[in-house]
């Protein structure tokens, strides 16, 4: 049985450039090391954000996806928003309205993720027999993907 990993929740601070970027990445280093980690960052109070300050994002994010996590963003103050948006980087993370969206979207993320990416994206390898996926003590079924004429797209 696999129980719930933490959702790290750091508030990005004011000025977000080199000197406060350096900053920042030290104390969120452990949890980016850790075995799939989840991480939020609020935004909210960031007046002042530069490219040391976007690099420093990336980077996390980086680091999380290589150990299969994630990094999302959550209520972005204007400042912040405009320069994710100028710089081509807010369509790279998940963003939300606030921390509390953020954190709940980890754990609606997999059941969900499983039935669409199967449904959708693996039907040529749909197996002939319903699969069962453990999921923190629920089980989804899912039924093999048949055509509109009936037939079995597996075989």
């Amino acid at each position: 049985m696999e129980t719930s990993r933490p959702v790290v929740v750091k508030r990005i601070p004011e000025r977000l450039n080199a000197p406060a970027s350096k900053k920042f990445l030290s104390e969120v280093e452990p949890f980016l090391r850790s075995d799939r980690p989840q991480l939020v960052f609020d935004l909210s109070q960031v007046k002042q954000m530069d490219a040391a300050g976007v690099d420093m994002l990336l980077h996390c994010l980086n680091q999380t996806m290589k150990r299969d996590g994630d990094v999302k963003l959550a209520s972005l103050s204007p400042q912040a928003a405009v320069v994710l948006e100028m710089t081509r980087t807010e369509r790279l993370f998940e963003i939300y309205q606030n921390s509390t969206d953020a954190v709940r979207s980890y754990s609606s993320f997999l059941p969900n993720a499983i039935k669409h990416s199967y449904a959708h994206s693996y039907a040529s390898f749909a197996p002939s027999a319903p699969l069962l996926f453990p999921v923190s003590n629920v089980q989804l079924a899912v039924d093999p993907i048949t055509d509109t004429d009936g037939s079995d797209l597996a075989a």
